[in-house]
This record gives structure tokens, C-alpha cells and sequence, in this order.
């Protein structure tokens, strides 16, 4: 059975907004911490949260586990920040699934660029820890709007 909660991590207001239970604030908390990792350039970290088997899908191409930690530690695509304007989560047993509407701040071969994307997560539980499987960014408009 599918569990969905929506929130939003920035001052806007999401009047559908619930309050996440235990296992769905630690889904999002975990996005989180990825995303500043990822700013950090901390592939120690991504390298235990991302699955042997995890692919990436970006605007450019799609990649396995290895292409991106280089790409993330080689600062050819720089993850500045991400500003989180609203999450959903959705728990299938041991399988998680998040999307987030963000503005991604990053340097791309040199280049400036601000995006906003709605971004899919997929995560699975691995004894007590979770293992990212697929990351998916999608461009959208800035009035894309995730169904919740």
C-alpha cells in the first residue's frame, strides 16, 4: 500500500501539506542531506547512499553510479544548491519513492545555470539503510505543480 505526504521544506505555504509519518520524514530528511552532500562534493557519502546498480538520468544523458561520483567529484557538474519547494514521498513496503519540485543552482562544464526541475527518487531498504537506485531530473516550468 502506497503512503503519500506532502510538505514544503521553504517558507511557501502548502495548504494540502500532512504531516509526514516516521518512515516518510526519514525518506525526506536523506533527500536532503543528499542534496548538500552533493553541494559538498562528499562522494565518500554518495558512494554508500548510491546502489551499485543506481543509473542517473539528467537533461544530457543517462549514467551509472561511477560516471556520476566522478562527475560530482571532478566538479563538472557542480550541485550548489538545491532549493526544495515541495515534496512527495510514497512507501511501497521496503521501496521509496520521492519527487521534489527544486531550483537547482549549479556550474555545468563552467557555466552558470539555475533550473527548475521536478526531481524522481527511488530508494530501496537495505537491512536498516537506504539505497538510492535511480535519480531523474525533469525540466519543467516554473507553475509545474506535483500532484499530491
Amino acid at each position: 500500500m502506497g503512503i503519500l505526504a506532502s510538505f514544503a521544506q521553504t517558507n511557501q505555504t502548502n495548504s494540502s501539506a500532512t504531516t509526514p509519518t516516521k518512515a516518510q520524514q526519514e525518506i525526506i530528511d536523506l533527500s536532503k542531506q543528499k542534496w548538500q552532500w552533493m553541494a559538498d562534493k562528499n562522494v565518500d557519502k554518495l558512494a554508500q547512499l548510491f546502489d551499485d546498480k543506481s543509473k542517473f538520468v539528467h537533461m544530457s544523458g543517462t549514467w551509472k553510479k561511477d560516471e556520476e561520483l566522478e562527475i560530482i567529484k571532478t566538479g563538472s557538474i557542480w550541485y550548489r544548491k538545491a532549493d526544495v519547494h515541495d515534496v512527495a514521498v510514497e512507501l511501497f513496503d521496503d521501496t521509496a519513492i520521492i519527487w521534489s519540485r527544486i531550483r537547482l543552482e549549479s556550474t555545468v562544464r563552467g557555466s552558470e545555470a539555475k533550473v527548475e526541475f521536478t526531481v524522481t527518487e527511488v530508494y530501496k531498504k537495505r537491512g536498516n539503510a537506504w539505497k538510492m537506485l535511480a535519480l531523474t531530473f525533469s525540466s519543467v516550468r516554473d507553475t509545474h505543480v506535483i500532484k499530491h
